[in-house]
């Protein structure tokens, strides 16, 4: 009896055994999958928030601004934007930033040299300054307020520049400054 129980023992570890390693077989990559990865992590990487509702864009969406692109979450606010580009300006100069399409080269409030020790996010965009006073007031300002003193058309105009087709794609490619602003 107990030679029968110590067999049925051992057998049922075996069994056991066999299961887990049959399940960390089946947990292992297939040879497709880091480009399924690959393709979520792009995915992941394009976060932008439609400049008319405010919802998460969408690259399947989105209208020339600029000579660049600007993304909605639907046709209906799309169309809205083309309508009346004007109207939702600073939200697609920063969604335009935040997608770095364009760059920071200027400090916005005062159009002179930024100093990278000098940043504050803006909506996920970090904004460089020329001076701890210009950051400081840019953190003393509402959310409202930052977005209309930085992306307003005519501060953007001097303070931001678009980025070249290979700028800012890796390591070595384009040329990149410094003093960049950069989402993250």
């Amino acid at each position: 009896m107990v030679q029968r129980f110590a067999m049925l023992s051992m057998l049922m570890g075996i069994a056991f055994c066999l299961t887990a390693l049959h399940a960390d077989d089946e947990k292992k990559p297939v040879k497709d999958e880091p480009a399924a990865k690959s393709e979520k992590k792009e995915e992941a990487k394009f976060a932008a928030k439609c400049p008319v509702s405010g919802e998460n864009a969408s690259k399947e969406q989105s209208a020339k601004y600029k000579e660049k692109d600007v993304y909605f979450c639907c046709e209906k606010c799309k169309a809205a934007f083309e309508a009346e580009s004007a109207k939702y300006a600073e939200k697609a100069n920063h969604q335009l930033v935040q997608t770095k399409q364009f760059r920071q080269t200027k400090c916005p409030l005062t159009g002179g040299k930024v100093n990278k020790e000098q940043s504050v996010k803006v909506s996920d965009v970090k904004v460089t300054f020329c001076c701890e006073k210009c950051k400081g007031a840019m953190e003393a300002a509402s959310k409202e307020e930052q977005l209309t003193k930085i992306f307003a058309e005519e501060v953007f105009a001097k303070s931001f520049e678009p980025r070249k087709a290979d700028e800012g794609k890796g390591k070595g490619k384009g040329k990149k400054n410094e003093s960049d602003a950069e989402s993250k």
